[in-house]
């Protein structure tokens, strides 16, 4: 067993997605977790999957991470506070500065209280969806305040080194600006366009790839849970979509009539401007490094992916990313491996003299 930094015992309130990962990942490094939440299935769940243990008279823990849904955290914090004097508590909500205020509001001992936010997740949620290697490489962003000393605040450091995960420092105000950016924006656009699929015919539909597929695939996450989220962080989304909305309207007037003098060059500056935002986000390893694309066609039988990643090894070649479609009315694989620029000819000669199949 790996030896913790924390000392325990923590306390997890909500024992969803997040507080069951938190409890599997610590239990793993030897730690005690007492869980709590207000669903007895949720807590029954957790504490049969190994996350931790049921409450006790006399418990006195050293932190407590409260993991509930953003309308309610900065209540269960203070509850928290007050519950127990000795402990630190932080919250994992997605945003950060309207529960630092809120807790400022209700008198809470903010002394106690440093906010941060695991940016980890699943599609699904739930006890049983929690994973002990959830935050592993991830980053977890600590959203400093000045009533809390930094000697206090080592409790939620040491949290997030024991579960694997990347600390990241930031203001409750960069954090939030930064989440709209790089998170609860890209939710709302994804949804509106998915939204956009209700009416479109069948045949429409029938013709879906991979583009559509990616820019809507966190539309299907939970409208309840991101009302309390955009709500909770309205101001710095609202004017993100005011600046985009703005782009939209120039690029619907170039559209408008392709055929205007300018409008090409415009359309032309909107999709590059694109590449160059593209091009900012880190790569593998956080390095800002382009690799190279390539299909390969599989049959969809059994084995048949782990054959190609096998070869792909054997032929020496490292993969950086992997992306599976299928055919629509055929029984055929595409799979789309990313690679470093100048693997990529070796690598296609090598796969085509064993029989794959290259699209394009």
């Amino acid at each position: 067993m790996v030896e913790s930094r924390l000392v325990g015992p923590v306390r997890v309130v909500g024992a969803g997605l997040l507080g069951t990962s938190i409890g599997l990942g610590l239990r793993n490094r030897g730690i005690d977790v007492i869980l709590a939440d207000a669903s007895p299935t949720h807590m029954s769940i957790a504490v049969d999957y190994g996350a931790g243990r049921v409450p006790a008279d006399g418990d006195a823990p050293q932190l407590i991470v409260v993991c509930v849904p953003p309308d309610v955290t900065a209540q269960v914090v203070a509850a928290e506070l007050a519950a127990f004097p000795d402990a630190i508590v932080t919250d994992v909500a997605s945003v950060k500065l309207a529960p630092l205020n809120e807790l400022r509001a209700l008198g809470a001992d903010i002394s106690r209280y440093i906010g941060s936010h695991p940016l980890a997740g699943r599609e699904r949620g739930g006890p049983l969806s929690g994973r002990a290697d959830l935050f592993i490489g991830r980053p977890w962003v600590v959203a400093a305040h000045d009533g809390i000393s930094y000697q206090r605040a080592n409790a939620i450091d040491d949290l997030i080194l024991d579960l694997g995960a990347i600390l990241v420092e930031m203001t409750p105000e960069e954090h939030d600006n930064s989440v709209a950016l790089v998170s609860h924006v890209p939710q709302v656009v994804s949804s509106l366009m998915a939204r956009r699929l209700l009416h479109g015919p069948h045949a429409a539909l029938n013709l879906a790839g991979q583009g559509v597929r990616d820019v809507t695939r966190i539309a299907a996450s939970d409208p309840e849970l991101w009302v309390q989220i955009l709500g909770a962080n309205s101001a710095p989304v609202r004017d993100i979509l005011v600046a985009y909305r703005d782009d939209l309207d120039r690029f619907i007037d170039a559209i408008a009539d392709p055929t205007a003098p300018g409008a090409r060059r415009r359309i032309a500056e909107e999709i590059a401007g694109g590449n160059d935002g593209v091009s900012r986000l880190p790569g593998k390893h956080g390095q800002d490094r382009r690799f190279a694309s390539m299909t390969v066609m599989i049959d969809d039988t059994p084995g048949q992916l782990a054959r190609l990643l096998h070869e792909i090894g054997e032929v020496g070649v490292n993969l950086e990313d992997l992306r599976l479609e299928h055919s629509p009315g055929a029984e055929i694989g595409l799979v789309e491996i990313s690679v470093l620029p100048e693997a990529v000819a070796r690598l296609t000669e090598e796969l085509v003299a064993r029989g794959w199949r290259i699209a394009g």
